[in-house]
């Protein structure tokens, strides 16, 4: 079951990473949802992901 969470949380701020407010607001959520191994395996996700997207890498930080 955590597994499909984690899963839709990558699905969802994929499709709202071309809003950097909403984007952040589902980084939040996602904090609040997830286990904290799965914290550690999204933000290396976002690392990845976010080098085509600069303007979201200062987000990632709220992960920390």
């Amino acid at each position: 079951m955590p597994r499909m969470i984690y899963d839709y949380t990558k699905s969802v701020l994929e499709r709202v990473s071309f809003d950097p407010i909403l984007f952040c607001k589902e980084l939040k959520k996602a904090i609040k949802n997830l286990l904290p191994y799965e914290l550690e395996q999204l933000k290396k996700w976002l690392l990845s992901y976010t080098n085509t997207k600069p303007e979201l890498r200062p987000y990632i930080e709220i992960l920390s």
